[in-house]
């Protein structure tokens, strides 16, 4: 069984530099271009299933990228991005740099980071992340291809189901890309990491 799991397009909040998990933010024009690249680049991959984050910015890149396959492009609450809380909306770059903030704690020690008010911490990301993917893996078969498009974060935490890794090393691997795509490789309950952030487009278009 391969998995392809895919980061979304860009967003108005990515280039803004917003700090974006829950909110619902759109596509940009950008975005919705790298995402037809990134099709006419998978045209001729088969998939047998297509699951997506119910956000907007996934959701729509998944149909984008599901291109002509007949095939329902399923939503699954458990894939969407970490709750931010209080900082959804907030400048990334200055609260990255406040040493008084918790969200310094997220990319730098992904093991001391406490969730902000109403956010979600890094563990209940990891652990419906598992859960998706044990129900996945067990509900196609063998020589399946499975498209899963979600978020940065999410995407991440899966692989550290994956990976079989700690918190502290979940940003293992390179930052996945708007629209790159982390290839799986998943047999007899053992996965290997084929492929890390692909892309399927020209990337100086982005």
């Amino acid at each position: 069984m391969e998995l392809y799991i895919v980061r979304h397009g860009k967003t108005y909040w990515n280039n803004e530099k917003k700090i974006q998990g829950w909110a619902d933010i759109e596509l940009t024009e950008s975005g919705r271009r790298v995402a037809y690249d990134s099709a006419e680049g998978m045209k001729d991959i088969h998939f047998d299933a297509i699951y997506s984050s119910p956000l907007k910015r996934a959701y729509e890149t998944a149909c984008i990228l599901k291109g002509s396959r007949e095939l329902p492009v399923v939503v699954d609450e458990r894939i969407k991005e970490i709750g931010f809380g209080v900082l959804e909306g907030a400048d990334f770059t200055k609260i990255r740099g406040d040493k008084t903030s918790k969200f310094t704690a997220f990319f730098n020690a992904p093991e001391c980071y406490e969730a902000p008010e109403g956010g979600e911490s890094i563990q209940q990301v990891c652990d419906r992340a598992e859960a998706f993917l044990r129900e996945i893996i067990a509900k196609h078969e063998k020589d399946e291809r499975v498209m899963i498009v979600a978020h940065g974060a999410v995407n991440k935490a899966m692989l550290h189901y994956i990976r079989k890794n700690e918190i502290k090393d979940l940003w293992e691997g390179s930052l996945q890309r708007n629209c790159g795509v982390t290839i799986v490789d998943c047999r007899d309950g053992k996965f290997d990491v084929i492929e890390d952030n692909k892309v399927f487009y020209e990337y100086k278009k982005a």
